[in-house]
């Protein structure tokens, strides 16, 4: 089969940098690296950080190159015409090993290169290392290659490239010499794809590149990436129209209609628009950011001084001044506002073209509601009182029982009881509601001079419609009601025909520990397992006896000979089946062939 002829090379790669002049936006580690070689100053380690496609690996391998070349020019460059700089561009050098350390990040990867530079170069003055994606070289390999970074051989020149230098060791940071590339500007992006393009004989349009180097953000080799694309969409004409269908990017155009469609407050043209906007295949999420975008646009031209940060097409800037001059800064920074939150909440929406709907129709109202809000001229958006309030009380009437007026008219206590409720249990309080037979007690002065307690005060005017109960004290633990309890907790036991729980009763001792606290001592676990089985129902037995909610106890075991517990008691549910499927393992041979999940 005869080779292929006239193979596509795509620009990234046709047009990659061969010497330092020729480096796109990164002038000040080029003119550094040119001064150290002319100078002989080279460091042993370098490392160059920063984003994909902005020229790491590009100058590290026209560093390699040059320090190499046997013929340097006056300013540090190569000469591109001596053996060394011939057979290296030609990719057949063995002074320069480059290793993808995203795919060889093992230690012996590492010892293996280690062991490389022990011999010296057959020809040249270095042997230059240079490994791609450092970060992702492992710690070990990173101790690995500590000692031979640090004190390699005079020959021996390592270059390093990351897009993620927090991940690196600061004992490696320590040993290199740092180099951070930065983000290439839109206008040195657009200078070099027009030289580009000019050598291709492409016609293209100053705005279609500035659109391309407005999405490549700042990555030379993604804005390389889609002009090739693009080309080959257009067949060798780009023009700004066919860019942004390439992009699927929306004209700003329609964010111009949009606004001012919203500042008239026509809301049906603001849906309409939408509308012809969603029916061309955008996105709500995509609506959203591009409008936020344009608004940010709008808010950097209200100010000369942050004209600067304006980045749109050319011919463009004119119409952003004109209309950020018409458009108040207070609807633009709650429009900025709006939309932000319209777009983290995007993705939670389950109708999303309602979403962005909603959005629009507040963005309608804005500036009607900015003008509600408008005193005097200036924009209040918050109402302040006068004076600090720390917090705001109501007051609570306290409640008095008036003096009889009259020998017949005798003062009532009001009560409102909710009709739904069959009975009401009236609470006996020691400071405010108790019995009249108690000292404290609050009494009704009846109509004949006698004194009655509010107990008999609403059984009397309420006996015939609720069951009024008295609520009685609670008592503090006693030895001798607390065995009496016990005990006919036992016989409830015994009933039920428990009789080993019963037994286990009838052997326990008890100890009041406080006036709410007792422990129960029991001779055995197994003894102990009856009492926690019963431990609920038993409590709550107690508790009615003495009337008190805030009674427990505890279990103890005597400490005495050591008791063989039966294994159902000892193990779990998990390591019950592991027994019996130690004992037959036919069990276990069913559970594997039906593949059945046991839920312990």
């Amino acid at each position: 089969m005869p080779a292929m002829e006239n193979k596509f090379i795509v620009s990234a790669r046709k047009y990659r940098p061969q010497n330092f002049n020729t480096v796109v936006g990164q002038s000040h580690i080029t003119t550094t690296l040119k001064n150290a070689i002319r100078n002989n100053q080279l460091a042993h380690a370098f490392l160059f950080c920063g984003p994909r496609g902005v020229g790491k690996t590009t100058c590290a391998r026209i560093l390699a190159k040059t320090i190499n070349c046997t013929n340097p020019t006056a300013d540090g460059e190569a000469c591109n015409t001596c053996n060394s700089c011939v057979s290296f561009d030609a990719g057949t050098s063995l002074n320069i090993h480059e290793l993808d350390a995203a795919s060889n990040n093992s230690v012996d990867d590492i010892r293996s290169l280690v062991e490389q530079v022990r011999f010296a170069p057959q020809a040249g003055k270095y042997k230059v290392y240079i490994v791609d994606e450092v970060h992702m070289l492992s710690a070990s390999a990173f101790n690995a290659f500590l000692k031979t970074l640090e004190e390699p051989p005079s020959y021996a020149i390592f270059i390093l490239a990351t897009t993620e230098k927090h991940k690196i060791l600061p004992t490696i940071l320590s040993r290199c010499q740092i180099f951070d590339f930065k983000r290439i500007t839109n206008n040195d992006t657009v200078e070099h794809l027009q030289e580009i393009v000019d050598k291709e004989s492409i016609k293209a349009e100053k705005a279609a590149l500035q659109v391309i180097a407005q999405k490549s953000e700042g990555c030379m080799r993604d804005s390389l990436s889609i002009l090739d694309k693009i080309v080959s969409f257009t067949n060798g004409e780009v023009t700004y129209q066919n860019t942004l269908e390439h992009l699927n990017i929306l004209d700003e155009d329609y964010y111009f209609r949009l606004l001012e469609n919203l500042q008239n407050q026509d809301m049906a043209a603001s849906m309409l628009l939408y509308d012809e906007i969603n029916r061309k295949g955008f996105e709500g999420d995509l609506v959203l950011n591009g409008f936020a975008e344009f608004i940010r646009n709008l808010l950097v031209c209200k100010d000369p001084k942050s004209a600067a940060l304006l980045e749109v097409v050319e011919g463009m800037r004119d119409k952003y001044v004109a209309i950020a001059g018409k458009t108040g800064m207070s609807y633009l920074v709650s429009a900025l506002n709006i939309l932000n939150e319209s777009e983290i909440n995007y993705k939670m929406a389950r109708n999303k073209r309602l979403h962005v709907e909603l959005t629009l129709i507040k963005l309608n109202f804005l500036q009607q509601a900015i003008d509600l809000s408008v005193e005097n001229g200036q924009v209040v958006k918050k109402k302040r009182l006068d004076g600090p309030v720390a917090f705001r009380t109501k007051p609570v009437m306290p409640v008095q029982v008036k003096p009889a007026a009259a020998a017949n008219a005798a003062p009532e206590a009001k009560l409102y009881i909710e009709q739904t409720k069959p009975a009401v249990a009236v609470a006996q309080n020691t400071s405010a509601t108790a019995t009249a037979s108690k000292p404290g007690t609050r009494t009704m002065p009846a109509p004949n001079g006698s004194k009655k307690s509010l107990l008999d005060t609403l059984r009397a005017k309420y006996g015939d419609q609720y069951a009024i109960e008295e609520i009685p004290d609670a008592e503090n633990l006693s030895l001798e009601k607390l065995q009496q309890s016990w005990d006919s907790y036992t016989q409830l036991l015994e009933q039920q025909q428990k009789h080993s729980s019963a037994g286990t009763f009838k052997t326990a001792r008890l100890q009041i520990e406080t006036d709410i606290r007792f422990t129960v001592t029991v001779s055995a676990l197994t003894s102990q397992k009856f009492v926690e089985q019963e431990k609920m129902m038993l409590l709550d037995h107690i508790q009615q006896q003495f009337h008190n909610r805030a009674i427990s106890f505890d279990i103890l075991v005597e400490a005495g000979e050591r008791e063989d517990v039966p294994v159902h008691l000892r193990l779990n549910s998990k390591q019950k089946f592991e027994h019996i499927a130690a004992q037959y393992p036919l069990v276990k041979e069913l559970k594997d062939r039906l593949k059945l999940e046991i839920d312990y």
